[in-house]
């Protein structure tokens, strides 16, 4: 029964990824997100229901539009296929750790993950994170930390809020050229999801990512010393690895060192 479960799991993140490539494409052109019809980005023409099939339509097409033959993003596929994943991963964590609030932790953590890929993808694209994602996740997180996880909703506040006066901090002394607001305002979700100490944990793993990713990009010659490197995917790893396996490394920290 649970691989049945599995599977219609993977295709409701298959859906989603599908639904998440059209809001980040919609953020950036401001267009409806709900009532805007699917186009091909390149020719505009209107897409046919055989065009959309999550994943599938890219393979039979061959990466291309069947319209004007231009390239498709592989953007489309990997974050179909990456919030199908992810959505399998979640249901199989909670099914195997918890009975209590199983149904608010999925559908809570289908939200966050969901929200992160679209911050990802558009920071990667754009270098920016957008309000109109970062703000409702910051708001549904502080809800759902109330309603079911009320006896540590002010540590979680209290963790939000010096996660984003740290990176405020941050901003201010280097004058947003080490960072930006948006990643001030991560920090704030972060803090909401994780607490204390996690959230420390999830800005270090952040903070070692990065600098070898930069340090990769830098003697691979695809970026320059002062080049712009966006921070939020770093800070949304750091995240999830620190939200399913945050208490575990911290512990083996305290039995390594303590």
């Amino acid at each position: 029964m649970l691989y049945i479960y599995l599977i219609i799991i993977f295709i409701l993140g298959l859906l989603i990824g599908s639904f998440l490539n059209v809001v980040i494409f919609r953020l950036e052109t401001e267009e409806n997100i709900a009532f805007d019809r699917s186009k091909c980005p390149s020719c505009k023409h209107i897409l046919s229901w055989k065009d959309l099939f999550p994943v599938l339509s890219f393979i039979f097409l061959k990466g291309k539009c069947r319209y004007c033959l231009k390239k498709i993003s592989i953007q489309y596929p990997l974050v179909e296929l990456m919030t199908a994943s992810f959505f399998v991963f979640i249901f199989s964590y909670f099914f195997s750790v918890t009975e209590k609030y199983f149904i608010a932790n999925i559908i809570f953590y289908f939200f966050i993950i969901s929200s992160f890929i679209v911050i990802s993808v558009y920071d990667l694209r754009h270098y920016i994170i957008p309000d109109k994602v970062i703000y409702p996740a910051i708001i549904i997180t502080a809800l759902f930390n109330f309603i079911f996880a009320s006896p540590i909703f002010l540590n979680h506040l209290f963790s939000a809020i010096v996660a984003f006066g740290f990176f405020f901090v941050i901003i201010v002394l280097t004058k947003g050229q080490g960072m930006g607001g948006g990643d001030a305002k991560l920090g704030f979700l972060m803090g909401l999801i994780l607490g204390w100490p996690l959230v420390f944990l999830a800005i270090f793993l952040a903070s070692i990512s990065g600098s070898i990713i930069g340090l990769a990009l830098i003697i691979g010659k695809k970026k320059k010393i002062k080049s712009m490197i966006p921070f939020g995917p770093f800070l949304i790893f750091g995240t999830v690895v620190s939200i399913f396996y945050g208490e575990e490394i911290v512990q083996w920290y305290f039995d390594l060192f303590l």
